[in-house]
């Protein structure tokens, strides 16, 4: 019985410790005018989240943190990443309306975080 309450503990406090940690800072410093001024390489990273074609290193880890970062409105990104992911929001609104759709659909079925987003910008 006391083994059992030292393992739940232990993994309750690897849980929280876990839920905590930041994302990673190791793609901050790439290029995102670059990249969004670029259709041939936006439309890379794009089909790398929708599942429609290969990924790079960055395009892997975009994808896999993607899904927590909206559900959490971006808790665990550094300031950085959210000046970097409301530019990109923006841009793709702005410019590839229907890409920004077809992501929404994918991530956001519900509207919930397109909503918040949108919020978030009539305050800026």
């Amino acid at each position: 019985m006391r083994t059992d309450v030292v393992l739940l503990f232990v993994a309750g406090a690897v849980l929280l410790v876990s839920a905590n940690n930041p994302y990673t800072s190791k793609y901050d410093n790439i290029d995102i005018d670059r990249i969004l001024n670029n259709d041939r390489v936006l439309t890379n990273y794009i089909k790398c989240v929708m599942d429609e074609g290969p990924c790079t290193p960055d395009g892997r880890e975009l994808k896999k943190i993607l899904p927590d970062a909206l559900a959490s409105d971006c808790t665990k990104c550094n300031e950085k990443q959210k000046s970097t992911a409301e530019k990109v929001f923006k841009h793709l609104t702005k410019n590839r309306p229907k890409d920004w759709d077809r992501l929404s659909k994918k991530f956001d079925p519900q509207g919930t975080y397109k909503k918040r987003y949108e919020e978030h910008i009539s305050k800026s």
